[in-house]
C-alpha cells in the first residue's frame, strides 16, 4: 500500500479518534504548539462519558476545551512538565494543574523509563512527507519519546506547522500511526516582550562579557531578549546558537550577519534549539531552513554536549535570589509559576564549556509605578520558593546595578557582592539581615 492509500485509511474525524479513549488512561497532549486542538475539542466532547483521564502537556499554549468543560477535574486531569500562562488561568478557576519537577534533559528518559505508560499520544504535526514521515514541527523535545512510549499514536495534521529539519528524532512515520485527524489552525504566535531600560542595562552588563565567536543560549523573557536584540545591533560577529528555546531574537541576529556559526564545537553553522517561540517571523524562518537544526531535549540541554561549545554564554532569568546565592526562577514562594525547565541545564553547561560563561539576571526590585516597592535579592528566599539554582551551580548574578561571579567565593563574599548589585534602597537591610544570621565579616564594603 503507498503512502497516499495508507493515509486515506487512517484519516478519521477527531470524534472517531478519541473514541479509542477510556476511562483512566493516560495520554499525551503534545508540547507548545504541537498541543492537539481539534483532538481537544472532540474529547471535551464525551466528558461525561469519561473520568480520570489523565493528560500529560508542556507549556499548554491554548485554552483548552477539556479544562473548560470539566472545571472540577473528574473527568479530565491536568498534568504538566512546566506550567504555562494558559495554565495558571486553569488554576485560578480552581481545577488542579498537577506539576511533575524535571531536569528539562532528562525528559525523554523519564518519558521512556518512568512514568506510566501512556495509552495514548496526540501530536500535532506537519503534512507527510513524501517518505511517508510526520515532522514534529517546531517542538521535538521529547515527542519521539512520547511515541515509543504510546500503545495508541494520533496526529493532527496542521499545514502551518514549520517543518523543522534535524537533528534526529524530529519525525513519526505513518506506518507508526494509529490515527490522522487534519485541523488547520493558526499557531499561538508570542511577540517578544518589550525591551525595558532596565533590561537594557542588564543586557550591557552580559553583552560586555562576550567576544566574538561567543555560542549564545537565551532563556525566556524580557532580559534574555534584550540581549539578543542588543547583540543584533552590536559589533560581535561569527556567534553561534545552541539553545532549549530558540525565539525571534535569533532571527534578528542571524539577519544581522551574527549568527554564522564557523566556530561552534558541535553542529557547526547550525542554530541548535530543541523548540522555537516566537511570531510567524520565526515559524517562517526555520521552515524547511537547512541552517536550523532540532534536536531532541537530551541533546540540546545535555550540559556536557552543550559545553562542546567553546564561549558558550547562557542567559537565564530569576523571580529571586538570596545573599547565599541560591535562585528561584519558577515560583513565588509556595504560589507555582513555571518550572525548572533547562536552566539548572544551562547554568552548568555554561561553567563546564571553555571560556563559557551563566548568567542568571534579575532587576533588582520589584516596581510598581517607577518606584522600587521590594528587593529582589532577599536574605532568605521567601518561604516554600523553590531553587531552581543551587549555590554550588550558580554563577554570574546580575541586576541593573551591576554583575558579581559567585563561583568559589565564600559566604560573606557572596553577601557582600550581591548587596552590592541590590537596589540601593535594600542594602542596609540586607546588611543587617547577613549580620543576624552570622554571615558577616568587618571588613566588608558595601557601595
Amino acid at each position: 500500500m503507498g503512502y497516499i492509500e495508507e493515509y486515506k485509511s487512517k484519516l478519521v474525524s477527531p470524534e472517531e479518534a478519541v473514541k479509542v479513549v477510556k476511562s483512566g488512561d493516560w495520554l499525551d497532549y503534545g508540547s507548545f504548539n504541537g498541543q492537539v486542538r481539534a483532538l481537544d475539542e472532540a474529547l471535551a466532547k464525551r466528558k461525561d462519558e469519561l473520568e480520570d483521564v489523565k493528560i500529560w502537556t508542556c507549556v499548554n499554549p491554548y485554552p483548552t476545551k477539556v479544562n473548560e468543560v470539566d472545571p472540577i477535574g473528574d473527568s479530565f486531569v491536568w498534568m504538566s512538565w512546566h506550567t504555562s500562562g494558559a495554565d495558571r488561568k486553569i488554576a485560578k478557576t480552581g481545577k488542579p494543574v498537577y506539576y511533575s519537577s524535571i531536569k528539562y534533559s532528562e525528559l525523554p528518559r523519564y518519558v521512556r523509563e518512568r512514568i506510566e505508560p501512556l495509552d495514548v499520544a496526540m501530536l500535532q504535526v506537519c503534512p507527510i512527507d513524501k517518505h511517508g514521515f510526520f515532522n514534529f514541527g517546531p517542538q521535538v523535545t521529547h515527542s519521539r519519546a512520547v511515541c515509543d512510549r504510546a500503545k495508541v499514536i494520533m496526529v493532527e495534521v496542521n499545514e502551518h506547522q514549520p517543518r523543522c529539519l534535524g537533528g534526529y528524532e524530529e519525525k513519526v512515520h505513518i506506518s507508526e500511526v494509529d490515527f490522522i485527524v487534519e485541523s488547520n489552525l493558526p499557531l499561538t504566535q508570542i511577540p517578544a516582550p518589550p525591551v525595558g531600560d532596565i533590561d537594557k542595562k542588564i543586557a550591557e552588563y552580559i553583552i560586555s562579557e562576550m567576544s566574538d565567536g561567543s555560542c549564545v543560549q537565551l532563556g525566556i523573557g524580557g532580559i534574555p531578549n534584550a540581549v539578543g536584540m542588543m547583540i543584533a545591533e552590536s559589533d560581535l560577529k561569527d556567534l553561534s546558537c545552541h539553545t532549549e528555546m530558540l525565539v525571534d531574537a535569533y532571527v534578528y541576529m542571524d539577519m544581522a550577519g551574527k549568527m554564522t556559526g564557523k566556530y561552534k564545537g558541535i553542529d557547526p553553522g547550525k542554530l541548535v534549539y530543541t523548540f522555537a517561540l516566537g511570531t510567524k517571523m520565526l515559524y517562517d524562518f526555520i521552515d524547511d531552513n537547512p541552517k536550523c537544526a532540532a534536536y531532541p531535549v537530551d541533546y540540546t540541554n545535555e550540559p556536557y554536549i552543550a559545553s562542546r561549545n567553546e564561549k558558550l554564554m547562557t542567559i537565564n532569568n530569576a523571580i529571586e535570589i538570596d545573599i547565599y546565592g541560591q535562585c528561584c526562577s519558577e515560583s513565588h514562594g509556595t504560589r507555582h509559576i513555571s518550572g525548572t525547565g533547562g536552566q539548572l541545564d544551562f547554568v552548568l553547561a555554561g561553567w563546564l564549556s571553555k571560556g563559557g560563561k551563566s548568567f542568571v539576571a534579575s532587576p533588582a526590585a520589584n516596581y510598581k509605578d517607577g518606584k522600587a516597592v521590594s528587593s529582589r535579592i532577599v536574605p532568605t528566599l521567601t518561604t516554600g520558593a523553590i531553587v531552581t539554582d543551587p549555590r554550588s551551580v550558580a554563577d554570574y548574578i546580575v541586576t541593573e546595578f551591576g554583575m558579581y561571579a559567585m563561583k568559589g567565593m565564600s559566604v560573606w563574599q557572596r553577601a557582600e557582592g550581591l548587596i552590592n548589585i541590590a537596589h540601593p534602597d535594600f542594602r542596609d537591610d540586607l546588611v543587617k539581615a547577613a549580620t543576624a544570621q552570622g554571615i558577616w565579616k568587618k571588613t566588608n564594603k558595601i557601595s
